[in-house]
């Protein structure tokens, strides 16, 4: 373990944006206006925090600029604009600078202008309406706290990282992000190993950041509750050797040694990545190669939040694959909403979970990549003794946890955390008692118990505490007849069809030695996908490559003989 060095950050490469940065804002201070000088601080305590801050001329004519970035005001801080949107989306518009806790400021035209504060998921994120002219303002910008999950030893993290390791030290701090996984290593070619390089895939040209950065393998610490695991590598596989075909993609977090294995095919790159004590995380459920992944590289996490899940509005809507129609997914005539999206993740995770693959819950956003702040859908492990990042590994391995792009999900059965197994005598009906509550700057729409099969809503008893946020308490007992998974979730959906939702990790319902059996049609599907990409890729990939398929359509007919009809 190391501690975070500053001077990781002061590259010369990083110096000399740093300066230019600085030549640009001096060259483009607008001959009228003035200046904003700020800080965030605690509502309740006046401590200066660490957050997002987003400034928008509201009043902007046609051509000029709507966004701007703050600086830092102090040699001591630091500021980071946010602007990347390697996907150009002109309806999904993300710009932000993620400021440490000290003041900051920005020069702007004469306006009107709306300030917006928001730090992680414990505070109540807030707006501020400036009418500027050509005067020096300063503001206290307070924001309020509605929960402290620190006090009840809940942790946070996210999985699918594209910020750099220098950048990080100020992200996860104006974040509270408490664990991150840096991409270190990338490649997008079945030809060609993993390296450092920029990604060509940048639509906004070449990167100005240059090669990424193997720090090593050893965690850094950034602050007590603030870490990162540097090396972790990314197989993103848009083309086999000189012809593009996607397959999707797959991360291994946490690795030790440098991979230089070309991918496909996987399971060897995956039992090593497994030996080395490294987690094999999805990406997205509806990459072509997924349903494959799952049983032949043992994959351990899902996405239950993943990259396609933003605060600014939802782009990605082609459904990449038909889904059953038992799911009910939602789709519009252009494609899929934001709702849409978000249940056909859940509904595979469901028919996995089914099958048997106790795959255990995470979120990553692509931050680095796509128009989202870091952190945005993360996931919150519980650790009894407080924080310790390897405690941390060890219960997002075992699930005991919850994912959210918003609302704070705190629910048990039976009184134990999420990830556990509930188990019940042979010929016994299983009692779980669900109980919890869930905390948000508005009301949630509903809260539900999920399992094999079912859908309950649950009652929701609301208080509103005195930080304006809203706390829903439910209690609900339920019986199962056989062996299950049971998960709790809530939505709110907002007029505009915006969707933030949470939803725990799965607990094992165990009704004896009886194994958890799926739905015919779930199996079905994924024998049907299998099927699809074998006849897809037969031309393509290699005898090796080609035979995972064939191995991954073996294991779900074996599954399909334990099926059973709804």
């Amino acid at each position: 373990m190391r501690k975070w060095n500053r001077s990781v950050a002061k590259s010369p490469f990083l110096v000399g944006i740093v300066l230019v940065a600085m030549v640009a804002l001096i060259a483009v201070q607008p001959a009228d206006g003035g200046e904003l000088v700020a800080r965030i601080v605690d509502a309740d305590t006046g401590k200066t925090l660490a957050g997002r801050v987003y400034v928008e001329h509201i009043s902007a004519e046609e051509n000029s600029p709507k966004w701007y970035f703050v600086r830092p005001s102090t040699p001591t801080a630091s500021a980071i604009a946010y602007k990347e949107q390697w996907v150009k989306m002109a309806q999904s518009v993300e710009r932000h600078t993620t400021v440490s806790a000290d003041s900051f400021q920005v020069s702007l035209p004469p306006g009107n202008y709306r300030i917006t504060i928001i730090r992680g998921k414990e505070y109540i994120p807030a707006t501020f309406d400036l009418q500027l002219g050509n005067d020096d303002i300063s503001r206290l910008f307070r924001i309020k706290r509605f929960v402290d999950l620190e006090s009840l030893h809940w942790f946070s993290g996210e999985t699918h990282v594209h910020r750099r390791i220098s950048e990080l030290p100020n992200v996860q701090l104006a974040e509270d992000l408490n664990v991150t996984f840096p991409v270190t290593y990338w490649t997008i070619n079945s030809s060609k190993s993993p390296d450092l390089h920029p990604s060509p895939l940048r639509g906004q040209g070449p990167s100005p950041f240059g090669d990424r950065q193997d720090a090593g393998k050893a965690m850094i610490r950034i602050d007590d509750t603030h870490v990162m695991f540097p090396r972790n590598t990314e197989y993103e596989i848009f083309g086999i050797g000189e012809n593009r075909h996607v397959l999707g993609a797959v991360f291994l977090l946490n690795h030790k040694t440098v991979f230089s294995e070309t991918m496909p095919p996987v399971a060897e790159i995956a039992r090593k990545a497994h030996a080395e004590g490294a987690l094999l995380d999805l990406d997205k459920h509806n990459w072509p190669w997924s349903m494959m992944l799952v049983p032949i590289a043992k994959i351990d996490l899902f996405e239950l939040a993943n990259n396609s899940i933003w605060r600014t509005n939802f782009g990605f809507k082609s459904p990449g694959s038909v889904f059953p129609r038992q799911w009910g997914i939602q789709q519009q005539p252009d494609g899929l909403t934001e709702l849409g999206w978000i249940q056909s993740g859940l509904q595979n995770y469901y028919s996995l979970l089914n099958c048997g693959f106790k795959l255990t819950p995470t979120a990553g956003t692509a931050s680095g990549v796509h128009p989202v702040p870091l952190g945005f859908g993360r996931v919150y492990v519980h650790l009894s003794k407080g924080f310790n990042a390897d405690a941390w590994l060890r219960g997002l391995k075992q699930g005991r946890s919850f994912v959210t792009t918003g609302p704070i999900l705190l629910a048990r059965i039976n009184g134990t955390y999420p990830g556990e197994t509930i188990r019940s005598p042979v010929g016994e009906k299983a009692e779980v008692v669900v109980k919890g509550k869930v905390v948000y700057h508005e009301k949630v729409d509903r809260v539900e118990l999920v399992g094999t099969g079912f859908v309950q809503l649950l009652e929701v008893s609301w208080k509103q505490l005195e930080s304006g946020a809203w706390e829903g308490s439910f209690e609900y007992q339920h019986e199962l007849t056989r062996s299950s998974f049971v998960a709790v979730r809530t939505f709110q959906i907002s007029d505009s069809g915006r969707v933030r939702f949470a939803h725990t990790a799965p607990w094992h319902v165990q009704i004896g030695d009886e194994r958890i059996r799926p739905f015919k049609w779930e199996v079905d599907f994924f024998i049907g996908q299998m099927e699809k990409q074998i006849a897809r890729n037969r031309e393509v990939l290699d005898t090796a490559a080609l035979n995972e398929f064939k191995e991954a359509l073996r294991i779900y007919r074996e599954i399909q003989e334990r099926a059973i009809e709804q």
